[in-house]
């Protein structure tokens, strides 16, 4: 029996069982490297802002912030020489212990700068690694999250914090634990031994999630995505009137929302809310959470809501847009629906919001556009009703006769179809028009065949 077993004892305190934190925050620098050549549809201004935020959605002591000149990538250490040797004489100075470097490390350059400065190194996916790890609130998302860390481990044991290491008790606190060179080949066999287990776990999640999308098959699912603290959440609780988290912090969403939502005409549909996206999320994320965002694969409508009002909402609603493509979702087959949030922070000077907007594009392919306060509420309704006419547009609406005797035929429109009028019953039954969606169609047209009299509308 080996210490992954007792899985129970990480669980039950929450986030804080699953990342451990010492009493006095850690005292961190953050470097942003800016590498001559490499092009970014985020300005360094932008990326720098949001690494900050990536790093205070944690609680460290920010001693230092700043962006970086590199000429060309070591492969040694990624930055240059000077810039290592300066860092070095920084975390001396103002007793670092954390380096947080936005770039995506090899397990070599990560060691390298470790050993060079004096401090532990984190790069990019790492940190947002570390930030789910502290935001994994429930068993699935503390599943998902290991399954990312671990996989994302295997190549850098040497003094790197990991769940493996609080589990065998090796008295590592946050960042500044890890396991010592003896235990590298036992813990890698140790991790590929919990990735398989993890791996079985959640592929019995996917299935019980597709067990519940099947129970809840007569209502439309609209699954409500963007970049992480667009407002995504405050605008879920805007619509459906629930209480789910929102504040003003990245990744403050992991676990998947589901709540019914009333459309204007009575039309009631299952409205998701997911996990925010971001520039760079590591693959192994994506792929630990895909039995999540299997929400945003099956919905019928999705809701991108972009924060307008943030300089960077170009690239940050691109970033949402490739993700969405690497789950496989195509604006071809499912509508996208932009909601352009946070409207009520556009004021500027003489400029109308009008003004303000008819300078804004959409990022891809949508069905519309609707301007919202998720705050204020306004346009809301508007967007209840852009909804409507998504789902409206996919659907077909159709004549169809039952006989008072097929009672069951009545309770599958109920279930499946959205009925819009019945007529008046006479001696053979009674006529509805009804529309129905593409998934349920060939089952429709099969089950009331004879009986459509617009078979082909």
């Amino acid at each position: 029996m080996t210490d992954f077993d007792d899985e129970e004892a990480a669980l039950k305190g929450g986030p804080q069982a699953f990342v451990d934190r010492r009493a006095k925050p850690t005292r961190a620098g953050v470097v942003v490297p800016d590498v001559r050549g490499l092009s970014s549809q985020h300005g360094i201004d932008a990326r720098k802002s949001e690494f900050d935020g990536l790093a205070d959605a944690i609680g460290l002591e920010i001693v230092f912030s700043e962006v970086v000149k590199v000429r060309e990538i070591k492969p040694a250490t990624f930055v240059g020489g000077g810039t290592v040797q300066t860092l070095a004489e920084r975390v001396e100075a103002e007793e670092i212990d954390l380096l947080l470097v936005d770039a995506a490390l090899t397990a070599i350059q990560q060691r390298n700068l470790e050993k060079e400065t004096g401090a532990k190194v984190l790069d990019r996916t790492g940190l947002i690694l570390e930030i789910f790890g502290e935001r994994a609130a429930t068993r699935e998302g503390v599943l998902q999250v290991e399954l990312a860390l671990l996989n994302y481990q295997k190549g850098r044991l040497v003094r790197s914090w990991t769940h493996l290491e609080r589990q065998r008790g090796s008295g590592g606190y946050g960042f500044m634990g890890g396991p010592g060179e003896t235990q590298i080949e036992s813990d890698r066999r140790q991790i590929s031994d919990r990735i398989v287990l993890l791996e079985d776990r959640l592929d019995k999640v996917k299935k019980t999630r597709a067990q519940q999308r099947s129970q809840r098959s007569e209502m439309p699912v609209v699954a409500l995505v963007g970049y992480t603290n667009a407002g995504k959440s405050t605008l879920f609780n805007a619509l459906t009137g629930s209480d789910v988290f929102a504040k003003d912090l990245l990744f403050a969403t992991l676990d998947t929302t589901i709540r019914k939502l009333e459309l204007p005409h009575g039309r009631e549909v299952m409205l998701s809310d997911t996990v925010g996206f971001v520039a760079d999320l590591p693959t192994d994320l994506v792929a630990a959470f895909r039995a999540t965002l299997e929400e945003v694969l099956e919905a019928d409508v999705i809701l991108h809501a972009r924060d307008i009002a943030n300089p960077d909402h170009l690239a940050q609603a691109q970033d949402v847009l490739k993700v969405l493509g690497d789950l496989g979702v195509s604006p071809e087959t499912t509508p996208i629906i932009e909601v352009w949030n946070k409207i009520d922070l556009l004021g500027q000077g003489d400029l109308d919001l009008d003004d303000l907007l008819s300078n804004i594009a959409p990022a891809g392919k949508v069905a519309s556009v609707v301007p919202v306060s998720a705050v204020s509420g306004r346009g809301l309704d508007e967007l209840k009703l852009a909804i409507e006419t998504a789902l409206g547009e996919k659907s077909r609406t159709y004549h169809v006769h039952v006989p008072h005797t097929a009672g069951a035929d009545i309770g599958w429109l109920h279930s499946h179809a959205e009925i819009i009028s019945r007529d008046e019953p006479n001696e053979q039954g009674s006529g509805f028009v009804v529309r129905v969606e593409p998934r349920h169609r060939a089952a429709f047209v099969e089950r009331f065949n004879g009986r459509i009299e617009n078979p082909d509308a």
